[in-house]
């Protein structure tokens, strides 16, 4: 990447980001990286874009492709970078410098992009081309950049009078910091969590989850105790196994109360302050409500499209969970008369259900499933698909946790470098997710590899056992593993063509977790780590008669999060409210049974206040109806690794990024638009339609 060019030593020592970086593979120099590099680097790479923006705002010659969208197109590519690597640091290894940071440079970063998004003379010269695209002469490509870039500008706030545009430039600075806030609170909340126990409280916890509490606890001086934490490779296996209902209460009611203690990481006042100012926002920009505004540009087009998808599939869900309620209140009853099933009596009292129907429990899966085997398991899937390798590398790296590989096509070439980064901190968010370092992009015409990153929070190795993943573990790396696919193959032309569709984009992620548990790749890659046994066949079979299990409550909650994300965002006008008072009165409406909370609540739901998918949680969803039915085109061609059916999902989807609209990308590869019976099939939620019976003659 041709970076700020500065030929100063002195310079070049203090800060990465002004000089060209020399690193294998051109991955940034981590080891040379420092917090107070960033203000410095945001500062010269905005200025660096204000003076491409206004070279082209000011440019005399009658407005054309290469003079005005593909100099704009190609502006900002060191700003680009700094940004990648700073959000992506700040997401997986944060300190109080770098937080520091962060709420300093926000703000500033919006209202540099507004400066340039609300450039009077800029827009008139893209609006120029746009008015004439039709007499340009320019191929598909050519011609979605220019509809994409001239949208972008208009969403911006381009078309707004003076007086808007300065409310609009505030509004967007106040969410900057608002975000800011907001995750530094939940991390904030995370790591001040700790269930700290004794031997005696450790009723029903199978021996590793006792080893990894153990050894959490003496790397913070607690040598005879046992602490769990809100992690979810801490938190769920206790609340899967621990007979201490007390305890089960105590820990999920931490999970469920973060930053919602009228404290100061309370985040009820950020939640009402973002709905206001997005609310405001999208009135300024011409649309009813926020959520009107966020997909009018993704693939559903229109809250109610979302709305009708979640509420079609929602009464089938809770029929389901509360068919899986009914089979396990007695059980509860068995254990403790007139008890009332809670929420935190759910994922106990199904495992007990698991074990008794299936003959099957997760501790008995778990040594077949180390981080390394699954590791394996997706390599070999690429190889097999698409024919790519991986390879071990040395590289600067930003914490002693991190490795990484150099990807090599199926013809040897360089396709990506690929760093992993598995294990919980407190440091790092909570969740998992796939990100660039450095984006593919083209120079001179040569395609440029991008560094990628995916970043979980996994079960720990104890000193007895390697990293043992839980189904859910294996099924986050195939579905993050997925996005790295889609990053490592874009073959884009053009940066303003990089991004699809926020509904589209967890296409390319959730399709990966189909492969997880399908026999023949569980034969490939499950293997125990102390024997080396190939998974019997036995638990295979179990595995696959109990895939239906749970599914009533896992896609309960999930839609039930979607949907209080969706109504909020939906709403026309803004009246200072009760966040907590606010989701009781929508998931009652909804006829959300006591014993379900949504996967999210408002206080801690990062994905839609400072991660992206503001009014957009409903997009796992929506990719999943895609990724069932695209799934069965593999399935159809009666090889699961068929490479011609994957080298055409590679050359029309993922290889495309948003150069088409991703229902053209989704129809080029299945040849129709996709069905949802193949979700509600998966989830064990189709009824086939009653048959009518032939009228009396």
């Amino acid at each position: 990447m041709s970076l700020a060019s500065c030929n100063s030593a002195r310079t070049a020592d203090e800060n990465p980001f002004f000089v060209e970086w020399d690193t294998p593979y051109g991955v940034p120099p981590f080891d040379k990286i420092r917090p107070e590099h960033y203000v410095p680097a945001f500062e010269r790479a905005m200025s660096l874009n204000e003076a491409e923006g206004e070279a082209i705002a000011s440019n005399n010659d009658e407005p054309t492709f290469e003079n005005t969208l593909l100099a704009f197109d190609d502006a900002g590519r060191m700003l680009a970078q700094v940004e990648l690597v700073f959000g992506m640091i700040c997401a997986a290894d944060t300190n109080e410098q770098l937080q520091a940071v962060q709420e300093q440079i926000m703000p500033r970063l919006a209202a540099h992009y507004d400066r340039i998004l609300m450039n009077d003379r800029l827009f008139e010269r893209v609006r120029a081309l746009y008015d004439r695209r039709e007499t340009l002469g320019l191929d598909a490509e050519q011609m979605r950049l220019l509809e994409k870039t001239y949208r972008g500008f208009v969403r911006a706030g381009a078309l707004l009078d003076a007086e808007q545009k300065e409310r609009l430039k505030q509004i967007n600075a106040d969410l900057s910091v608002t975000g800011v806030k907001f995750g530094n609170n939940v991390l904030a909340e995370n790591a001040g969590f700790a269930l700290e126990l004794s031997e005696e409280d450790l009723e029903g916890l199978p021996q590793s989850v006792r080893d990894a509490a153990h050894e959490k606890a003496v790397q913070r001086g607690l040598k005879d105790k046992y602490v769990f934490t809100l992690d979810k490779p801490s938190l769920l296996p206790f609340m899967t196994y621990s007979s201490r209902r007390d305890l089960r209460r105590k820990l999920y009611e931490g999970y469920l109360t973060r930053a919602n203690h009228d404290d100061k990481n309370d985040n009820k006042q950020l939640v009402n302050d973002f709905v206001r100012l997005r609310t405001e926002k999208a009135h300024l920009l011409g649309y009813d409500s926020y959520a009107a505004y966020v997909i009018a540009d993704q693939m559903a087009g229109t809250p109610r499209a979302a709305f009708d998808l979640l509420e079609g599939i929602w009464p089938a869900a809770l029929g389901r969970a509360k068919e899986e309620l009914a089979e396990m209140e007695p059980l509860l009853r068995a254990d403790e008369e007139g008890a009332v099933f809670e929420p935190w009596d759910w994922w106990y009292y199904a495992e007990k259900v698991r074990k008794q129907k299936y003959d099957l429990d997760e501790e008995m899966l778990r040594p077949y499933f180390s981080l390394q085997n699954v590791q394996n398991g997706v390599f070999f899937l690429a190889n097999r698909l698409y024919g790519i390798t991986f390879r071990p590398i040395a590289v600067p790296v930003y914490h002693a946790d991190a490795t990484a590989y150099e990807v090599l096509d199926a013809d040897g070439s360089h396709l990506a470098v690929l760093y992993f980064d598995f294990f919980p901190r407190s440091s790092k968010s909570g969740g998992a997710w796939c990100g660039s370092y450095t984006e593919q992009r083209y120079e001179n015409g040569e395609r440029v590899a991008p560094v990628l990153s995916i970043v979980c929070n996994f079960t720990l190795p104890t000193k007895t056992a390697p990293s043992l993943l839980t189904l859910d573990e294996t099924e986050t790396f195939f579905h993050e593993f997925g996005h790295a696919l889609h990053f490592m193959f874009h073959k884009v032309r053009y940066r303003g063509l990089t991004n699809v569709e926020g509904d589209f984009v967890e296409l390319p992620s959730q399709i990966m977790e189909n492969w997880a548990f399908e026999p023949e790749m569980l034969r490939q890659y499950a293997t125990h780590y102390l024997t080396g046994e190939v998974i019997p066949d036995e638990l295979v079979e179990k595995l696959r008669n109990s895939q239906y299990f749970n599914q009533g409550f896992g896609t309960t909650e999930l839609l039930a999060a979607s949907l209080t994300d969706l109504r909020l965002h939906d709403e026309h006008d803004y009246a200072p409210f009760d966040v907590n008072e606010y989701e009781k009165g929508v998931t009652a409406s909804l006829g959300l049974i006591p014993q379900i909370e949504p996967r999210y609540r408002y206080t801690y739901f990062s994905h839609i206040f400072d991660g992206g998918y503001s009014a957009g949680y409903y997009f796992y969803t929506w990719a999943a109806v895609l990724d069932k039915d695209a799934f069965q085109a593999f399935k159809e061609s009666g090889d699961l690794f068929n490479r011609k059916v994957a080298a055409d999902f590679r050359s029309k989807v993922l290889e495309r990024g948003g150069s088409e609209p991703g229902m053209t990308m989704y129809r080029n590869f299945r040849g129709a638009d996709p069905d949802k019976t193949a979700l509600l099939k998966a989830r064990g939620l189709w009824q086939e339609p009653a048959k009518e019976t032939p009228a009396a003659e």
